[in-house]
């Protein structure tokens, strides 16, 4: 048995996916988000939170995937990232479960249209599904990063 791992379930265009609980701040319904300009399309804007400007992203457009509109159940979840707190936009924002890290296998090439760097692992569910973990740093990879990094403040 490997470490039990608590995970956040999120979907995204019929997939499921897995963000480390320890590294999401909260989720939060949609809300109205300020457009900022000359950033790349999948960088809709920035929210503010309770007091704090976040940059928010589409992980549909992040992952090259066709981009709807939000529903009901479209959620953003706040993660960190080292001193870097982001919105990710997501279909919906299902669950918190455990899993055993030793049911993480290494990703394959593409998951889903994924390129393999964006993702940690694809973990097997008991009901035979598959959950895919997200690797944020990557997800937030360095250049991008230091451009979010501007629009804090």
């Amino acid at each position: 048995m490997g470490e039990e791992l608590k995970v956040i379930v999120f979907a995204l265009a019929d997939e499921q996916y897995g963000i480390e609980v320890d590294k999401v701040r909260t989720i939060e319904r949609m809300m109205p988000i300020t457009r900022v300009p000359k950033t790349p399309a999948f960088v809709k804007g920035v929210i503010n939170l309770r007091g704090v400007v976040i940059p928010v992203i589409d992980l549909r457009g992040r992952f090259g995937l066709p981009e709807t509109e939000p529903t009901e159940t479209s959620r953003i979840i706040i993660v960190q990232v080292g001193d870097l707190e982001v919105g990710f936009i997501v279909d919906a924002a299902n669950d918190v479960i455990d899993i055993d890290s030793d049911r993480i296998d290494s990703p394959p090439e593409v998951v889903g249209g994924i390129k393999a760097k964006y993702l940690r692992g694809v973990a097997k569910m008991d009901d035979n599904r598959l959950l895919i973990m997200l690797n944020l740093v990557e997800v937030l990879n360095k250049d991008e990063i230091i451009q979010l990094e501007q629009f804090e403040g």
